[in-house]
């Protein structure tokens, strides 16, 4: 089952009828590769950050933006109804992701 994102481009949404057949091994294989993934967007969403920080350092603007912060809150727990993920659990990890992302921005300046 696939699911088209804000982009348009299709993620993929196992069932359990996808992971009917599939042995252990063939399991564990899929949270490697989804891992990486995950692993490829937060390097992406960090690099992305940085260039927000080189922005506002040209524009001497503060670090700490609340009202972006909020919205990306908003959009996460919006984002983890969509895929019936816990959104207490995506808010929390997506606190983590902005916290990193400040300390990277206070770092380049």
């Amino acid at each position: 089952m696939a699911d088209d994102d804000t982009n348009g481009r299709s993620t993929a949404r196992m069932t359990d009828r996808d992971t009917e057949g599939m042995d252990l091994d063939e399991l564990r294989e899929e949270i490697e590769q989804i891992d990486r993934e995950l692993v490829e967007l937060i390097a992406q969403r960090t690099y992305v950050a940085t260039a927000v920080a080189d922005v506002k350092e040209d524009r001497n603007l503060p670090t700490t933006d609340e009202q972006q912060e909020d919205a990306v809150m908003v959009r996460a727990g919006e984002n983890a109804e969509r895929f019936d993920v816990d959104a207490n659990l995506v808010k929390a990890i997506f606190r983590l992701l902005i916290e990193l992302n400040k300390v990277e921005q206070r770092e380049n300046r």
